[in-house]
């Protein structure tokens, strides 16, 4: 009889959950947040994608086909398995837009400009949210930053915009021309890569106003938000804080390396830059080079490349832009980071240094965290296509890659995935542009952390 009472009092103890509670309770996790942010959005978009009425030949292209533009388009990464100007209509590509710009920006950024604009305090749980989606240290100055970000890409999208439609109206008249040039400045600026003239840019491989356009709208949106304010406020280099001055000086040494690299292994190719100009292949590399890291438009077929070039990309596909910015990938701080880590452990000293400020612990570990993480994700991703998909292993890997830095190129694959290919690229291209650690915090647990401090472990490595 006490034990029926015991457990009837600890029956009348709990409470059912509300879903207030519940609600109160997924704020307290915000890489969790962002996760069911982007899970939202792209099963939004992937509803209204496979709806007959977005379609030019008024039929579905199909749930899962639907579902794939729409997680490529929400992650900025323009992989696509079909044709987006031949396959949907004009409600089609403005949905696709407005996917494109909602993961660019991020979905924190939009949700929280709706009460900020009708004169609404924005609370803490939502400034922890927007910390994390812009990879901040602090809350200090957030609000001034999401005002910042919101008109800073209304601005250079729109300057983009006007110098594409230099081009593309003269050629496609005013009402397509303008359609055109307001997309690929947003696509651009987002590093998506998405593209409805057909073939991305190859007609226009020629043309310096659009190439250089392009490739400026991707180099500053590949930046960083924090960056590029940082720049119009202080405008010398030697004011900038480190973390800006990494940013710029691995993004131009990666853009240098790739494109110098690319114009040697590329230039006696007969399926690419064989025949053309030299002017026109220094700007087709630089246009490969900066694309690669993250953006996913082509000015040559990337199908014809040599193999060794192929890797080159994957290396740089899997670096990608900065933190902070509308860009995948691992980031240019984190290979910097590794970078002057291991320099310094190669030199025998202590702590590794930067710009006479010395790298923190927890920065190094997260740096090998992201890494190591992104490998492996890698790996299990590609061994799973080799028993799925019936293409070679360079083109596989090139595939995973791009998803994975939400870069959007391809080598002919993403045409003829199978099923499972689709549904294993899509959870890559959502793990790579929510982050693979963001990914594990929104699943763990980080509230428990033990005081005792354990005996250091003596192991040899190397």
């Amino acid at each position: 009889m006490r034990k029926s009472n015991t457990a009837h009092s600890k029956l009348t103890k709990l409470k059912p959950v509300s879903l207030s509670d519940f609600f109160n309770s997924l704020q307290l996790n915000p890489p969790l947040v962002l996760l069911i942010g982007f899970a939202s959005l792209i099963t939004l978009g992937g509803i209204l994608l496979s709806m007959p009425w977005v379609s030019k030949n008024g039929q579905s292209i199909g749930l899962l086909n639907a579902f794939f533009t729409a997680g490529s388009a929400s992650c900025v990464t323009g992989l696509t398995v079909v044709n987006t100007v031949k396959t949907f209509n004009l409600a089609g590509q403005i949905i696709i837009l407005c996917l494109i710009q909602a993961g660019g920006l991020g979905i924190m950024t939009l949700t929280t400009l709706f009460p900020l604009v009708m004169g609404k305090k924005i609370g803490l749980k939502s400034r922890q949210i927007l910390k994390e989606q812009l990879n901040l240290s602090s809350l200090s100055g957030i609000i001034r930053l999401l005002k910042y970000i919101v008109k800073f890409t209304f601005i250079v999208e729109g300057v983009g915009a006007l110098l594409l439609a230099s081009r593309f109206i003269p050629a496609h008249g005013w009402l397509q021309g303008a359609w055109e040039a307001v997309f690929h400045a947003v696509s651009a600026f987002c590093n998506a890569g998405f593209d409805i003239l057909g073939d991305s840019i190859y007609p226009w491989r020629d043309d310096p106003v659009i190439n250089w356009t392009i490739m400026g709208l991707v180099v500053i949106g590949g930046l960083g938000f924090l960056v590029t304010q940082e720049i119009l406020r202080k405008r010398k280099f030697r004011l900038l804080s480190t973390h800006s001055k990494l940013v710029l000086i691995m993004s131009g040494g990666l853009i240098l390396f790739g494109a110098v690299i690319f114009f040697i292994l590329e230039y006696n190719n007969p399926g690419t830059l064989l025949g053309v100009s030299v002017p026109q292949k220094i700007q087709a590399s630089f246009f490969q080079s900066i694309i690669s890291r993250t953006a996913g438009f082509y000015s040559l077929p990337t199908r014809n490349l040599h193999e060794e070039t192929a890797f080159l990309l994957i290396f740089l596909m899997f670096i990608g832009g900065s933190p902070g910015s509308t860009a995948g990938g691992l980031k240019t701080t984190t290979l910097g980071v590794l970078l002057v880590t291991t320099m310094a452990t190669i030199k025998g000293q202590d702590e590794p240094t930067l710009f006479n400020k010395h790298l923190g612990s927890k920065t190094i570990r997260r740096a090998l965290a992201l890494i190591v993480v992104g490998i492996f994700l890698i790996v299990f991703v590609v061994f799973i296509l080799t028993l799925t998909e019936n293409d070679k292993f360079i083109e596989l890997l090139f595939e995973t890659v791009s998803a994975y830095g939400t870069v959007g190129l391809s080598m002919d694959v993403t045409s003829h995935l199978s099923a499972v290919g689709k549904i294993i690229l899509i959870g890559t291209m959502f793990a790579g542009r929510v982050g693979p650690l963001t990914l594990g915090f929104a699943m763990a647990n980080r509230n428990k952390r033990s005081k005792i401090r354990l005996p250091e472990a003596n192991i040899t490595v190397g």
